[in-house]
Formats: C-alpha cells, structure tokens, sequence
C-alpha cells in the first residue's frame, strides 16, 4: 500500500488558523460510509444523526501547556522544550531546540529558576529526557510558564488557552487536542444525553506523533509512536451494553476509536483496563467495536487519513475531502468535522 494513495492536494488557505466563536457553528460532512453519499450541514446538527440507544464515546484527556521555553545556564543561548511524555515522576521525554546544544549533563533553566531541567540522555528519533527539579506544584509553575502545544501548521497566537481543549478535558497529559471533541458544548451533549444517547469517557493522551508524516512509501513500514490510555469498568459497560442492546457505538475523534480499539478483543468486548497501545488502521483494518466516527479534516498522506479510509474506503474518503476542498471547508485542528455513519 503506496502513501501517495492517501495524497490530496489541500490549499494553504483552508488550514484554520483560528477557532470559531461558537464550538457548534461549524460545517458538518455527513458521509455514509456504505455509499458514500454526502451531506452538508452544520456541527449542532449531529442530533439529528443520533438515535436513542447510542452511545457517544469521547476522550477526556487534558492537553498541557508543554511548550517552554528557557536559556542554557551556562551560556544563556535560548532553546525551546516540548513535553512529551511522562516517564516517571519529575522525569519527562522531551523534543528540544536546538538539540545540538543541549547534550547530557546540559542544564536548561525556565522562568528566571522557577524551573529547571537537566538533559540526562538522547533516546528514540533525538528526543532528551529530562529530569525537572522545582518548588512547588509541578502542574502549577507549568500551567504559569508552559504555552499551549499547537500544531506546527498554525501559525497565529492562540488568545485563549481554553480554546484548544474541549468542554469535558478532565484527566492532564496530551501534548496535542483530540480535536474532534473541540465542536462540543456542555449544552450540546445535554441535548444529546436527554435524547436517550449514552455518552462514555475514555482517556488516550494524545502524543505528538499524531502530527509526524509517514516518512516511508509503503504504508505497512510505518512505525506508529505509542501513547497511554484509560478505560474505566463502568465505562467499558457501557459501551458493551449498547452493542448487546444493538446501538452504535460512535467515537468523537480517532484517538476515542484507537483507545477502544486497542481494549477490544477478538471476541468484540471492550476490556476495562489502562496501557500503552501503537494500533494502526489502514484499509483491510476490521473495526472490533466503533460503528461510526466523528472526525475533522486531517493531513494529506496521514496515518490519520488511513484510519478513516479503513472505515469507509479510500476512494469515498478522497471523494469527501475533494468535495470539502471545493465547498471551501475549514482543515485541520482549529476547522470543520466530517461524519461517517
């Protein structure tokens, strides 16, 4: 399976750089996933798609503010941190600029010594792990000194921190948003709850690996970066008692569908439980338990492409997307969804 098989040429100025002022007042792509007819409607038209019975699964992971920014103690040259993930305690995997100065045994300081790091090693792709020391609240110097970890295609300065997290984030760790989950209000899933839909939570701490290209030509090369999930006993129930029930199981982003996924066994039964996962879904991939995906609009030639062309076929899904390009869809993080049911 060629890469260039997932190519479409997106122009520069449908990436949104911002979001819109209400969540729900963007465009929805309804596609049937069989057919691949479409629609065109607005976000807050989702309840129309929902049916008593279903269940809605989202993510509530909690992106960080990850982005530091520091000088060298010894030298005062500036570099740029990014948090990845936790290892343990105070120590974290970090993408640091410019790497070449910051060897093991560098010292990285942050907020005139509110925060310092010490580079202890080089690991996987020149990632450094760090080793933070501090007074205090770790979370709480972050969320004073750490900036949002936007995507590299955006380029505007985000206003309100908020804005690049959804309405029910709960549980701190992603690196990046699951931004499907961005075109929701409390008052929007109160409207689908009193219609009868379930709605599950499950944790998958989004990593940055999400925004990295597939650099090799056969996708069955790729190697996918791994990230942490949750998925609480109740909440298992409740997703398995909608397929028992015969409802569907609709996941708001593709990090919801990769957590339950990975938890799924052969048999179709979601297991309560936490772990690491690197799940890949590229056509011929069988779903285990998701039966329709609300997604927005991703990255020519992603991993993220391939997930939704395993649900509804690459030639629907690339008819979809030339179709959003030419009705003027918003791209990306910050732009439009698309429906596949």
């Amino acid at each position: 399976m060629d890469v260039k098989d997932f190519y479409f040429d997106l122009p520069q100025e449908l990436i949104a750089q911002d979001p819109l002022e209400d969540r729900t007042s963007s465009r929805l792509l309804v596609m049937d996933k069989h057919t691949g007819e479409i629609e065109h409607r607005v976000f807050r038209d989702i309840v129309d798609y929902l049916r008593p019975g279903d269940c809605l699964v989202i993510n509530d992971t909690k992106v960080i503010p990850a982005r530091l920014y520091g000088v060298k103690e010894d030298t005062q040259a500036k570099i740029e941190v990014l948090l990845l993930k936790r290892r343990e305690n105070d120590i974290w995997e970090t993408l640091v600029k410019p790497g070449k100065k910051c060897r093991p045994g560098a010292v990285i300081v942050f907020g005139d010594g509110l925060l310092k790091g010490t580079v202890l090693d080089v690991v996987d792709e020149g990632n450094r792990l760090i080793q933070f020391s501090y007074e205090g609240i770790f979370e709480q110097i972050l969320d004073q000194l750490g900036q949002m970890p936007l995507p590299p295609y955006i380029t505007h300065q985000l206003k309100d921190k908020n804005r690049y997290q959804t309405v029910y984030a709960k549980h701190d760790g992603s690196a990046a948003a699951p931004t499907a989950g961005l075109h929701f209000t409390q008052e929007l899933l109160q409207k689908i709850q009193d219609m009868g839909v379930k709605i599950a939570h499950v944790t998958l701490h989004v990593g940055l690996g999400t925004f990295r290209p597939v650099k090799v030509e056969n996708v069955l090369d790729h190697h996918m970066h791994s990230e942490f999930y949750m998925v609480e006993e109740e909440e298992a129930k409740k997703i398995n008692d909608t397929k028992a029930a015969g409802g569907r199981v609709i996941c708001v982003g593709t990090t919801s569908c990769r957590t339950l996924e990975s938890a799924t066994g052969e048999d179709g039964i979601l297991k309560a439980g936490s772990g690491w996962t690197e799940i890949f879904i590229y056509p011929g991939y069988q779903f285990k338990i998701l039966d329709c995906l609300i997604t927005n609009f991703h990255l020519p030639e992603s991993t993220l492409v391939m997930l939704v062309s395993a649900l509804a076929g690459r030639e629907h899904v690339l008819h979809a997307y030339e179709e959003a390009i030419k009705e003027r869809y918003r791209f990306f993080s910050f732009g439009d969804a698309m429906f596949l049911q």
